[in-house]
């Protein structure tokens, strides 16, 4: 399972994508990593835009904006995507999906990494251009793009028995 190839796939179509993801055993250590590899990516995705609040506003050194993206996407954001993921498989199971919680997990996680190069995008738009008319089409290009991906993805991992 190739990972950049994966990911390109996945914005055309995620639901083949997430088939072929779930297709073996349940491995939650892939999920895991998947998540923190796309918690990385995003934390990564902010450097631009907080090397740029830190000059603008230097009464916050760059060392603790870094600090504090570090803590919430490599800490935070894995909690709450466990349970964002729990919640959606719970909707669907009430609106009868048949699938599993690790389904819903690995659909989730892996839309987030599928759509981390859109969010570097965004963060190279944030810190080199700034707050904009740009910036907020990129953000709202990434957001669909980000429910499209999880909502495809998690259809088909509720669809599975």
């Amino acid at each position: 399972m190739a990972i950049v190839p994966d990911i390109l796939r996945s914005w055309r179509k995620p639901r083949a994508v997430i088939r072929e993801r779930l297709a073996g055993p349940e491995r939650e250590d892939r999920a895991l990593v998947t998540l923190m590899g796309a918690s990385l990516l995003l934390f990564v995705a902010q450097w631009p835009s907080l090397s740029r609040a830190a000059f603008l506003d230097p009464s916050v050194p760059l060392d603790a904006r870094m600090g504090g993206a570090l803590m919430g996407c490599l800490f935070l954001v894995p909690l709450f995507a466990y349970a964002l993921a729990a919640l959606s498989h719970w909707i669907a199971k009430a609106l009868g999906g048949q699938g599993s919680g690790y389904g819903a997990r690995v659909a989730l996680f892996w839309a987030l990494l599928a759509v981390s190069p859109a969010v570097l995008f965004q963060g190279l738009i944030a810190g080199f251009i700034g707050p904009g008319a740009g910036l907020a089409a990129v953000g709202v290009i990434v957001a669909v793009a980000f429910f499209w991906i999880w909502l495809s993805m998690l259809a088909e991992a509720e669809r599975r028995i």
